[in-house]
């Protein structure tokens, strides 16, 4: 009589395999736009720091830098510790992310193009960062990521202290440094949760 070794667990169907697949898929894209976009706000902060040959704007540009190569890393690693969970997308849910990031460039050209007519172009780094923070609220529920919930809600938090400190009279370099890399750190923070976490 030949005795079968114990098997770890079932096998995952072809339809969990995929669902799987697509959840990793999701939060490495996931944890790339974050990084890459956490990188472009650490600019702009930086920008308000000095010239571009200044010591400090180039440290914090380098240190931007490494922080975001090494979220990239790690949502990219292959020995990544599965997502806890698999996604649960909504029908039609690739369409509907694509109409809220349509609508939110359409709605950043709108705050340039607003604040420059206005006289107030201060105002560009706080209304950018409130169009972004506002954008992550459907997406929370169409990408099915609960964190996205609070980067929303970090993000709008930003955006509110920036037009508080335009209106306290700072200088428009430093609502930029304020502004861009509070944004920087929130972004940042998302992706290194969904790269950890999923």
């Amino acid at each position: 009589m030949t005795s079968t070794p114990p098997t770890a667990g079932p096998t995952p169907s072809a339809a969990d395999a995929e669902c799987l697949e697509l959840t990793r898929k999701l939060r490495r894209r996931g944890t790339l736009v974050l990084s890459l976009f956490a990188l472009v706000w650490a600019f702009a902060g930086a920008s308000g720091t000095g010239s571009a040959t200044d010591v400090v704007p180039v440290s914090v540009e380098v240190a931007a830098l490494v922080v975001t190569a090494a979220a990239i890393y790690l949502g990219h690693r292959k020995d990544a510790a599965p997502s806890p969970r698999t996604v649960s997308l909504p029908e039609n849910w690739a369409r509907g992310v694509g109409v809220v990031n349509g609508i939110e460039v359409l709605a950043i050209f709108a705050v340039i193009a607003g604040s420059n007519a206005s006289g107030r172009p201060e105002l560009i780094p706080a209304g950018i960062a409130l169009v972004v923070g506002l954008h992550f609220f459907p997406l929370a529920r169409l990408y099915d990521q609960w964190q996205y919930r609070w980067t929303a809600g970090l993000m709008t938090a930003v955006a509110l202290v920036g037009v508080v400190l335009v209106v306290a009279g700072l200088s428009d370099e430093g609502v930029r440094v304020v502004v861009g890399l509070a944004c920087a750190v929130v972004l940042w923070a998302s992706a290194y949760h969904l790269a950890v976490r999923g």
